[in-house]
């Protein structure tokens, strides 16, 4: 078969079979195509079911000298779930991929902010500014919630719960959770949609989307991540932040202060524990520098 009819068939099968969100499956297809980019540079012409084991670590041994580990073994395992997928419609007996080791990687600890760190953002919004509100609003929400951007930017007014104290998210998979939400965060959301948000010419399909660009529309990805760099110039935060960090600041925060790993785990929408289990290590890290700066035995 050719690799764009089975790219397709893959995309319907994560899409439809496996119901994973859009940028999960074109980050999926991404991969895949970064082999079939190998194989037309390196004239190797193939179909996807001739792909040995042979080719697929030259590919890999290629990719060694042009991305670090962590793409490295996002790539490895992308085209492990192509070749899966492959088994499962009964094109291929085995799997050229499976025994291809994937470099180990350290663990990344991510980048937090500390609290006063917060507000100081929040301090650097200018209310009196057309954005201001909604822009505090966004930050309030952001830590408030942990949430990713894709459900920020999702999110609905009928999502909003604010008597149960509640919002309803829409996460990876379309899977739905509710989050407690701060009486801070839904004061500043209560402020944007009734003096902000209420005077918007709002365009069609829109009506019900939380937060709108200056056009009427939901803001993207990219205008979030703006925001954020921006607001970090004018707070004069050297770390390179955006709506992860919130997120990470949100679940490193609650752990310091004593909450369970389920809960954070159930409030973040993490499939796997192990995924929480990272903010482990960022609460040690914050334990070793605290031992390092207030012990008198680290002094010299």
């Amino acid at each position: 078969m050719k690799w764009d009819k089975l790219l397709n068939d893959f995309k319907n099968y994560l899409k439809i079979e496996r119901n994973l969100s859009i940028n999960t499956i074109e980050s999926y297809l991404f991969d895949v195509k970064k082999l079939v980019n190998f194989l037309k540079s390196s004239k190797i012409k193939i179909k996807p079911e001739e792909l040995t084991e042979t080719i697929a670590k030259e590919f890999i041994y290629d990719l060694s000298k042009k991305v670090k580990s962590p793409t490295q073994a996002r790539i490895i395992s992308g085209l492990r779930r192509f070749y899966d997928y492959l088994i499962l419609e009964d094109i291929i007996a085995t799997n050229p991929i499976q025994n291809i080791e994937t470099p180990k990687i350290g663990i990344n600890l991510p980048v937090t902010l500390t609290i006063q760190e917060i507000d100081n953002i929040i301090s650097s919004i200018k209310l009196t500014s057309k954005t201001g509100v909604r822009n505090i609003a966004i930050v309030e929400l952001l830590y408030s919630c942990g949430l990713r951007v894709s459900e920020l930017i999702n999110l609905k007014i009928s999502d909003l719960f604010f008597k149960e104290s509640l919002i309803k998210v829409t996460g990876k998979g379309n899977k739905e959770r509710f989050v407690p939400i701060s009486t801070q965060a839904q004061l500043y959301i209560n402020n944007y949609i009734k003096d902000i948000r209420c005077f918007k010419k709002i365009k069609k399909n829109f009506e019900d989307t939380l937060f709108l660009n200056e056009r009427g529309s939901s803001l993207s990805r990219v205008m979030i991540f703006i925001i954020l760099k921006e607001l970090s110039i004018s707070s004069n935060i050297k770390k390179k932040i955006g709506p992860h960090t919130f997120r990470h600041s949100f679940a490193t925060h609650l752990i310091e202060n004593g909450a369970d790993l389920i809960t954070i785990q159930n409030m973040l929408g993490h499939e796997n524990i192990t995924t929480t289990e990272r903010y482990l290590h960022v609460t040690k890290k914050h334990l070793i520098d605290s031992m390092m700066k207030f012990h008198p035995r680290t002094k010299m």
